[in-house]
């Protein structure tokens, strides 16, 4: 979405993913709003820049995701790696970097038909 925001949209934008740390409440207060501002109010007026923008914060952090594997791997009996990898793959999943299963189909003939679909009531 190409839409003008103003000032302290753009100042909240910008430290929600930084110094705020996710915060909406912080980043309300270090964006300048007036005290008492609620930050879902803002965070609202703002879902489609802040989910975009949330697309892109967990993309960035797919290589530190991926180097914790690593890790991991080099250093299988440290404390805590169970954890730390179920969280690296979460992470790694979410940025699409999803394991995939591929299904080979061969037939000898190059038709064949599929079974009726079945409806929902």
């Amino acid at each position: 979405m190409s839409r003008t925001l103003t000032e302290k949209q753009e100042k909240f934008l910008a430290v929600l993913f930084e110094e705020a740390r996710g915060i909406p409440a912080r980043a309300t207060e270090l964006a300048g709003y007036a005290s008492g501002t609620a930050s879902t109010t803002i965070m609202n007026t703002l879902q489609e820049e802040i989910a975009e923008l949330t697309k892109k914060f967990i993309a960035t952090r797919g290589p530190q995701a991926a180097f914790s594997m690593l890790d991991i791997m080099q250093n299988p009996t440290d404390l805590g790696n169970k954890e730390k990898m179920a969280a690296a793959k979460d992470l790694l999943d979410r940025a699409g970097f999803v394991k995939t299963d591929k299904v080979e189909v061969k037939a000898d003939s190059p038709l064949f038909i599929l079974p009726p679909k079945a409806h929902e009531d």
